[in-house]
C-alpha cells in the first residue's frame, strides 16, 4: 500500500469537520462515532466504544459486518473488470447475470431491472420511466405522483417531493409541483376522516380514491408507496389496505409504484415486502439490502407491459435515461454473492423469527414503562412510539430523542424517526443473545430517562 488511514481519534475528529453529513447540523454532530471496524452487528470506535448497531447502518446491512466473501467478490472482480459503461451497446456478466437472478424474484410480471447507484435513484427512475410510458401511451397530461405522509422515497428533488416529512422540504423550498400527499394507513394515530363502519385501511384507500379524483384521473400518473413506511416513523399498514389500493389504482389507470428500498431482500421476513399483502406493482425500486452496504447499488424493476412500450420505440421516442455507473460490474457482482449468502444462511427466515423475538421483548418494555406504547413491526423492522401519556397518545418527541442518546451512551444504536418512533432494523444474521442485548440496553435507556 501507498497510503495509510490514520486511526487517531483526536486527529480523525479534527479532519472530519471538513466534510458535510446527512441531515447536517454541527450541534448533532459534536462527538461522532468513528468507526473503525465491525463485525456482525458490532460497531468498533477509535475511542474505543463498542456499540450493537441495532439499525444495521440504514436499515441496510442486512448480512451483518465483516463477512470476508463479499470483499474477495470484489477484488476478483474488480481484477477483471471493476468498471465499464452500461449504456446501450455495451454490458457486463455481472450485470446481465444479476439481472436474470432479479427477474421474476419480487412478482412475477417484474422481470426487467435498470441498475443505478442507490434509492433515491432507483425513484428517480421510476418517476421518469412513469413519465415516459403515459406519454408513449398517448396520455402526456398524467404527471402527477401521489405518495403518502411520512413515506421517505429519497432525497433528490423529485425522490424529496414524493417523500412525506416535511423536515426534508422546508429547507429547500419542495415539495415540485405535481407531487400530491394523502394519509398513510396508520391505525394508532390516522390523519384522516374514518366513517362509520370503515377501518383504518379502509379509510386510507379511500383517501387515496379521493385524491386521484380531485386531481382528476386523467393527470395522475402513479400512486408510490412503502410497504412498511420507514424513516417516517414505522408505519405498518393494516391487511385491508394495499388489496384496496390495488383495486383503486386499476380503475383509474393509475401505476402503482413498490418503493422495496428498505423491505427488500429479507427485512421484514419475506423476501419483499409486498409478500405480506401479495401486492402487484408496476414498478418497483430497491437498493440497500441488495448488496447489504458493501458497494452502493440500487435498481428499479418494471412490469412486462412497462417494458414492451420501451423495446416498441422508435428512435425520435428512445428512453433517454441513463448513470455512469448503472450496472457497475463489480457492484453487480457483490449484489450477486449477497443474495446467495442471504439464501445459502436462511436469513429471511432467520429475520421473521428473530423479528418475532425483538416484538416480544419490546412489548415487555411496554409494559414496564408507561412511556413505550404502540409497538409494531414485520420482521427485522420494528419500532415503539414514545408518548407523553398513553390514553391521550401525546408524542413525546424530546423523550424519544433522549432514550435513543441514552441507548447510544450504553452500547446501543437506535434511531429516532417520525419524531417520536424508536427504530430497530439490525442485521437479519443477528442472534437470539443479540437481539435480547437490544431489549436489555434499551430498558436501560428508559430507566435513565424515566
Amino acid at each position: 500500500m501507498t497510503f495509510s488511514i490514520t486511526t487517531d481519534h483526536e486527529t480523525l475528529l479534527e479532519n472530519d469537520k471538513r466534510q458535510l453529513h446527512g441531515l447536517h447540523h454541527p450541534n448533532s454532530h459534536k462527538n461522532p462515532l468513528i468507526v473503525e471496524r465491525a463485525e456482525g452487528v458490532w460497531l468498533h470506535g477509535t475511542d474505543g466504544r463498542t456499540v450493537l448497531d441495532g439499525m444495521a447502518g440504514l436499515w441496510n446491512v442486512n448480512i451483518g459486518y465483516g463477512n470476508q466473501e463479499l470483499p474477495d467478490v470484489a477484488r476478483d472482480q474488480m481484477q477483471k473488470l471493476a468498471y465499464t459503461s452500461g449504456f446501450v451497446g455495451v454490458t457486463n456478466p455481472p450485470s446481465i447475470e444479476l439481472a436474470a437472478k432479479l427477474a421474476g424474484m419480487a412478482h412475477p410480471t417484474l422481470n426487467t431491472v435498470y441498475f443505478s447507484s442507490g434509492g433515491s435513484e432507483a425513484n428517480e427512475t421510476a418517476f421518469k420511466t412513469v413519465f415516459y410510458y403515459w406519454r408513449r401511451m398517448g396520455k402526456p397530461q398524467k404527471r402527477k405522483i401521489i405518495s403518502r405522509y411520512q413515506a421517505y422515497h429519497g432525497i433528490t428533488l423529485a425522490a424529496a417531493s414524493a417523500t412525506g416529512v416535511e423536515a426534508y422540504w422546508k429547507a429547500f423550498g419542495l415539495p415540485l409541483d405535481g407531487f400530491v400527499h394523502i394519509p398513510n394507513p396508520n391505525t394508532y394515530r390516522y390523519r384522516g376522516d374514518v366513517k362509520d363502519g370503515e377501518t383504518i385501511g379502509q379509510a386510507a384507500a379511500r383517501a387515496l380514491e379521493e385524491a386521484i379524483l380531485r386531481e382528476g384521473p386523467e393527470t395522475v400518473a402513479a400512486f408510490i408507496a412503502e410497504p412498511v413506511q420507514g424513516a417516517g416513523g414505522l408505519v405498518v399498514p393494516p391487511d385491508d389496505y394495499f388489496p384496496l389500493v390495488r383495486q383503486i389504482c386499476d380503475k383509474y389507470d393509475v401505476l402503482i409504484i413498490v418503493d422495496e428500498v428498505i423491505c427488500g431482500f429479507g427485512r421484514t421476513g419475506t423476501m419483499f415486502g409486498l409478500d405480506h399483502w401479495d401486492l402487484r406493482p408496476d414498478l418497483l425500486s430497491f437498493a440497500k439490502g441488495i448488496t447489504s452496504g458493501y458497494l452502493p447499488l440500487g435498481g428499479t424493476l418494471i412490469s412486462d407491459q412497462i417494458r414492451e412500450v420501451i423495446l416498441s420505440a422508435s428512435p425520435e421516442e428512445t428512453w433517454m435515461h441513463g448513470f455512469t455507473y448503472s450496472g457497475h460490474a463489480a457492484a453487480c457482482a457483490v449484489g450477486l454473492a449477497n443474495l446467495a449468502i442471504i439464501e445459502r444462511k436462511n436469513l429471511v427466515e432467520n429475520a421473521r423469527q428473530m423479528g418475532e423475538r425483538l416484538l416480544s421483548g419490546l412489548n415487555r418494555l411496554r409494559d414496564e414503562f408507561p412511556m413505550v406504547d404502540n409497538v409494531r413491526g414485520n420482521g427485522l423492522l420494528c419500532g415503539v412510539e414514545i408518548v407523553k401519556d398513553r390514553s391521550t397518545r401525546e408524542a413525546d418527541n424530546a423523550k424519544a430523542v433522549a432514550v435513543s442518546n441514552a441507548a447510544m451512551a450504553n452500547g446501543l444504536r437506535s434511531r429516532a424517526v417520525g419524531g417520536n418512533t424508536l427504530a430497530f432494523s439490525p442485521s437479519l444474521a443477528i442472534t437470539a443473545d443479540e437481539v435480547d442485548q437490544i431489549i436489555d440496553r434499551l430498558g436501560s435507556a428508559l430507566d435513565a430517562v424515566g
